[in-house]
């Protein structure tokens, strides 16, 4: 086992675009043409997508969910948690909810900038997750 649990960390809008991409292992190819992800809008559109969701893809386990007008990946390897996975989502999914005060859409998220990737950084570090509770992350964006 390692503690460099997620290779990468997407949220794209409906049209496909990156909003904001970390990723942590150089040896993922996360291009869009190259391997379609779940969800994508360049993709087989699915219906509305339930608390979380996982994919499996070229020996990636993804898991992603919808907000409005965004889509949120966190992808690991092919032998992760998923439940690890599905926390980092879902930490980060509640601390931007909190952080913007609203449901989670593209032209908040836009203005905010700056306090997503504060947000993304504070729950994973270089593919390490650091903490996956969002008060935790809350707290600890309150003291900067």
């Amino acid at each position: 086992p390692s503690l460099y649990t997620v290779k990468a960390l997407l949220i794209l809008d409906s049209l496909g675009q990156r909003l904001l991409a970390k990723v942590y292992n150089p040896g993922v190819s996360l291009g869009l043409e190259q391997c379609p992800l779940p969800h994508s809008p360049r993709g087989h559109q699915h219906p509305p997508v339930s608390p979380g969701e996982i994919a499996c893809l070229e020996g990636l386990t993804i898991v992603y969910r919808s907000s409005i007008d965004l889509f949120f990946y966190v992808v690991g390897g092919c032998q992760e948690n998923e439940l690890m996975l599905l926390a980092v989502l879902t930490c980060l999914l509640d601390t931007l909810g909190h952080l913007l005060r609203k449901e989670v859409e593209k032209r908040l998220l836009l203005d905010n900038m700056e306090g997503t990737f504060l947000v993304v950084d504070e729950i994973v570090d270089r593919g390490v997750i650091l903490e996956s509770d969002p008060q935790q992350v809350i707290q600890r964006l309150s003291m900067r």
